[in-house]
């Protein structure tokens, strides 16, 4: 079956970019990869950075994101034994989506109406196959999202649309490293503690006892680190000061 796109089009043949609502954390992002993934009917998706500078052989591949599953762990693994050298070395050299075929005959990922914009990786390494779209947003934004599939036959135009939101995906990873950095630099250890203490369930008045402030200095500081953390109220402000680690 061959999948085409679903894209919203002013006229035929054009395309119209949407840009995406902000997202708050890392689990924003997988409700886009399952709709990207159910498009191709694939399996499996993960999303995979560059970490280290330099030449190639000094950097690696590290995962941010998948859905291998737990009975599926030795799975992201043998991805990156198979090919991480590969996709390490394309990507300092183009940005077209690679694809391999499976170790049998009937696992295959095909695209023949975009063979000459697509490139190929070894093939029978793995037991399935897939594709990867290459990302590169600079030193700290570069990567892949890679879908899994027993078999893929993918139209021209549907490329084209998971590259697309391939890009949009590692742009949000990168806002959210960036927005995380300002937070960390921004808040102040009055904010920090203060943030703490709420967490574990003290209120305004409690806290004030505890760090000898008054009730309003408290509020005061529980509102800065709120607006901070890009939050719209103390409880998203504690629960994002825990995911990025400021607070336990």
């Amino acid at each position: 079956m061959r999948y085409q796109s679903d894209r919203t089009t002013d006229m035929p043949g054009e395309s119209r970019l949407t840009r995406s609502g902000r997202i708050s954390g890392r689990s924003d992002l997988f409700p886009k990869l399952v709709s990207m993934q159910k498009l191709i009917d694939a399996q499996h998706f993960a999303v995979y950075r560059l970490h280290g500078s330099g030449l190639p052989h000094k950097q690696r591949l590290v995962c941010e994101l998948d859905n291998w599953g737990s009975a599926n762990s030795v799975v992201g693994k043998s991805f990156v034994e198979a090919y991480g050298e590969a996709l390490i070395e394309h990507i300092d050299k183009s940005l077209l989506p690679l694809m391999w075929n499976g170790r049998d005959s009937d696992s295959t990922a095909e695209t023949p109406d975009f063979a000459a914009f697509t490139q190929r990786l070894k093939p029978h390494l793995l037991p399935f196959a897939g594709a990867a779209f290459p990302v590169r947003l600079g030193a700290v934004g570069n990567g892949y999202t890679v879908f899994t599939a027993k078999f893929m036959d993918l139209a021209s135009d549907m490329i084209v649309e998971l590259h697309g939101r391939s890009c949009q995906i590692m742009m949000e990873l990168l806002s959210l490293d960036e927005r995380r950095s300002q937070a960390a630099e921004a808040l102040s250890e009055r904010e920090i503690a203060c943030l703490q203490l709420a967490g574990d369930g003290r209120i305004s008045e409690e806290i004030a006892e505890k760090l000898g402030l008054s009730v309003h200095t408290v509020n005061a500081y529980l509102g800065s680190a709120t607006i901070k953390l890009d939050s719209v109220n103390r409880i998203q402000a504690i629960a994002k000061a825990i995911r990025f680690g400021y607070i336990s």
